[in-house]
């Protein structure tokens, strides 16, 4: 019998589609990509055809091991990862390692994918293997290059141009511009007054209902047409002692039809509207869900893989769902025949199924038994009643409008209301549609839900109560993490799949923060926003990034040739990197002085110049450039040497306290369990200021693991992924593209550092150990190398230089042991500034800079 040997991402995975294959087949996992671009010049290489140089994963030394180990025993290799882009990408990267090691010599290799882990649908996706796809491939190699391309040459500019920046990317710097732009909408709205007037009366039979003026003087009345109180209460003399009727009545029948099943997107809008779960979370939760969990002793994959644009459900899951709703709800709830989508987004893969239940006589409330994470149990629950509702019947309302006037139209009053006849499908699934809520005190659109009393043409209506309301015309709502979603693929930008990383890296670099569920831009992201638009507009054009998303599909289809995409967008974006060589700090300070005016510098009470600086009365303040970034300073410096943060000043002038310790106030604050061991995190308040803790192990006698708050880090801002990613430093930042070694990141004594070859570098206040990158490690790691040491440290580095330089001398003649020197007071304690010379050093080397601490 021959051996195969199948390559999927994950050990859970692997665990489950082992016991389904049986013997003769031994499953490994890659453990996610194998390789990837180093973060370091020549990764891509545009002057050799776009040349892409990988390295191994920091992690993927061993599985490849074990890869190449089995192989050695195998007639038969799988690439049995994802089936999207980047699983095809995945079995690639695996071909091409094992390819270069002559590892594959008389060997078949054969791709293949499957939508559910389920034993049927992975025995039916072995009786179909193909080759790898090379058009999937390509448009994986040209969206990889995009980004590291546009990143490995951005993020530079703005270092240098715009201190105290973190990166940009190419989805990633369009998401944030989503941001800001509506914040700048935000703080230039100007709220307008205007009233409505709603009464209440009664029917013939004395029964209550309400109504909306909708005419005044004949003519139709517009949301503002009423602006003050004093327009109201004329409105509403002209109401008072009318004898009013019914004058219309409007009936219609309205079907509503049922959602189609999820997509990535449409999932983490819902998860994060019904169940307030982040767009990275709900992933995870997926990722779970369709990988397999415990149920009923035995490892099962509960729904289809979670990363798709396609709302097809298949055959089999069509007629399953049928059964179910004829069981659980009856032949009335079920359509006379099956319901079939189709996408309506561009470039969707209808090949792939929608997001749904493996099996759907797996009822939610059953696996909510079963599931250790309750969160597992709610996601289910979600997915399971989206898909069935999909195939359930219409609802149908019956809605009625009626027309009440005294017959000389001076006044028109409109009633509606409806009620729903048959709920159909929303007797088991409504979403949600909270994303905008705009005049949410103005409760027109109730109108439409109310019911309404039997009522017919020339009843007579008694007049019992008129309410004029005040309302403000409200500016349109921050981005929440749907609405974010919604809008980015509404404007073809970027990929479902992208979406939660692309908001995780928005607030791990600390350019938006997520408020009450809502993005608002902090300063350094509008910074950062307001210089790519000036002088990198083209990048940060909706259309255009959509575009080039159209065109990596079209790679896909094996409609466009990859490089000749990537030669394109080069040879323009190269330009504009260049051409900011020249650009002069001075004029980037200039441009967001102009832009970020209104922002930085709001109105004062008094009426006063909001730029005039408060300390010495003459000077006008601006933003200017430091060390570690954008502060807010006076004209007048030296002589006044007022500065501020960026910050945006309260009516008085004031920045206001954070108070970010009075959560503390009462005792150590309770986080929640640790996600692995069970422990409870908590927040504490020390001697030397807030830290995290986790318990010890029950029968541990050592003391229990804390953390200290990273400055700039408030108390109120840590939650529990906070502080469990604080407990685990120091962390693996990644290989020295260089060295080889690890370089690692942690908190000691003096703060935030970066260790790299047992030497350390301080990391800046504006960069987040939790979160820095390899690329920006690297970067600090050579700033810190170029620096001569100085103080007592520089001796040292003297010293260790001299010997270094000691070898190339024994070689021309024979080593003799160092004379023996009297310790001299001028030679233990050199002056400040100097170092101490060798006797026996014939010249003075200049420090290589290894030794800089």
């Amino acid at each position: 019998m021959s051996n195969s040997l199948v390559i999927v991402e994950s050990p859970a995975k692997a665990k489950t589609i082992e016991k389904y294959l049986g013997s003769g087949y031994t499953v490994l996992a890659s453990y996610g990509h194998v390789r990837d671009l180093p973060a370091k010049n020549g990764s891509v290489q545009p002057d050799a055809d776009f040349a892409m140089s990988w390295q191994l994963g920091e992690r993927s030394d061993k599985p490849l091991s074990a890869i190449e180990k089995a192989l050695k025993k195998a007639d038969t290799l799988y690439l049995a990862t994802d089936p999207d882009r980047e699983g095809e990408a995945i079995s690639w990267h695996v071909k091409e390692l094992l390819t270069e090691k002559k590892l594959l010599g008389g060997k078949d290799v054969k791709r293949v994918t499957f939508n559910e882990i389920t034993k049927n649908a992975i025995k039916e996706a072995f009786t179909h293997a193909r080759d790898i796809d090379k058009d999937l491939v390509d448009a994986y190699l040209a969206r990889r290059a995009l980004d590291y391309l546009v990143g490995f040459n951005l993020s530079p500019v703005l270092w240098r141009k715009l201190p105290g920046s973190r990166s940009a990317g190419r989805v990633q710097s369009v998401a944030l511009r989503l941001i800001c732009e509506r914040e700048s909408e935000i703080e230039k709205f100007k709220a307008q007054e205007y009233w409505s007037i709603f009464t209440k009366l009664h029917n013939p039979d004395g029964a209550p209902f309400f109504a909306r003026l909708t005419h005044l003087s004949g003519n139709k009345l517009d949301k503002l047409d009423i602006p003050n109180e004093a327009a109201a209460q004329a409105a509403v003399s002209r109401i008072k002692n009318k004898q009013l009727r019914v004058t219309k009545i409007e009936k219609k029948q309205v079907r509503r039809n049922p959602y189609p099943p999820f997509i990535t997107s449409s999932l983490q809008m819902e998860a994060s509207r019904k169940l307030g779960f982040s767009a990275a979370t709900t992933m995870r939760l997926a990722q779970q869900l369709y990988e397999g969990i415990d149920y009923n002793g035995e490892t099962v994959g509960l729904i289809t893989y979670m990363r798709t644009d396609g709302i097809t459900l298949s055959n089999d899951a069509i007629q399953q769902a049928r059964s179910v709703i004829d069981n659980i709800y009856g032949k009335n709830y079920l359509p006379d025949s099956p319901r079939m989508y189709k996408s309506k987004a561009k470039n969707a893969q209808e090949a792939h199924e929608a997001i749904r239940p493996t099996d759907l006589s797996r009822l939610p409330w059953d696996v909510a038994k079963q599931v250790s994470d309750d969160r597992l149990g709610k996601l289910y629950d979600l997915i399971w009643k989206r898909t069935m509702a999909s195939q359930m019947e219409n609802a149908v309302l019956d809605q009625v409008a009626a027309d009440l006037s005294d017959g000389t139209d001076d006044v028109v009053l409109r009633a509606n209301g409806s009620t729903i006849t048959f709920d159909g499908f929303l007797k088991l699934y409504i979403e949600d549609r909270d994303d905008d809520p705009s005049d949410a005190d103005d409760d027109a659109a109730d109108d439409k839900d109310r019911r309404l009393p039997p009522l017919n043409e020339g009843d007579a209506a008694k007049l019992v109560d008129i309410d004029p309301r005040q309302h403000f015309t409200q500016p349109p709502p921050r981005y929440t993490e749907a609405s974010l979603v919604k809008t980015l693929e509404e404007l073809g930008i970027g990929r479902p799949s992208t979406y939660a990383s692309i908001i995780q890296v928005l607030q791990d670099r600390k350019y938006v923060i997520l408020d009450r569920k809502r993005f608002t831009p902090e300063d350094r992201g509008r910074l950062v926003t307001a210089f790519l638009v000036k002088f990198f507009g083209k990048y940060l054009d909706y259309d255009f990034t959509a575009n080039l998303e159209d065109e990596l599909d079209a790679i896909s289809g094996g409609h466009v040739f990859w490089k000749e995409a990537l030669r394109q967008f080069w040879t323009d974006f190269s330009a504009a990197i260049a051409d900011t060589k020249d650009l002069k700090v001075r004029d980037v300070l200039d441009h967001l002085n102009d832009e970020l005016g209104p922002h930085f510098f709001t109105p004062r009470a008094d009426g006063g110049d909001p730029r005039q600086c408060q300390t010495c009365n003459t000077g006008q303040l601006s933003l200017k450039l430091g060390k570690f970034g954008a502060f807010i300073g006076c004209s007048n410096y030296p002589e006044c040497r007022f500065t501020r943060p960026l910050v945006v000043e309260n009516e008085d002038g004031s920045t206001g306290g954070d108070g970010s310790n009075d959560i503390l106030a009462a005792g150590p604050k309770e986080l929640g369990p640790d996600p692995l061991s069970g422990r409870m995190v908590t927040l504490r308040k020390g001697p030397y200021g807030p830290y995290v803790q986790i318990e010890a192990p029950a029968e541990s006698k050592d003391k229990p693991k804390r953390q200290g708050l990273p400055r700039g880090l408030k108390p109120d801002e840590v939650n529990l992924q906070i502080a469990v990613k604080l407990l685990a430093l120091p962390r693996e930042v990644g290989l020295h593209p260089e060295s080889g070694k690890m370089i690692t990141a942690g908190i000691g004594r003096f703060g935030p550092f970066l260790k790299h070859d047992d030497k350390y570098k301080s990391i800046p206040k504006d960069d987040d150990v939790l979160t820095i990158g390899l690329n920006r490690a690297v970067d600090l790691i050579a700033q810190a190398a170029l620096r001569p040491p100085r103080g007592r440290f520089a001796k040292k580095a003297t010293t260790d230089a001299n010997a270094a330089a000691a070898p190339a001398k024994a070689t021309k003649t024979k080593a003799k042991a160092p004379p023996k020197t009297t310790k001299k007071k001028d030679e233990t304690k050199p002056k400040s500034g100097t170092t101490a010379k060798k006797r026996t050093s014939p010249k003075k080397p200049k420090p290589s800079g290894d030794n800089n601490v």
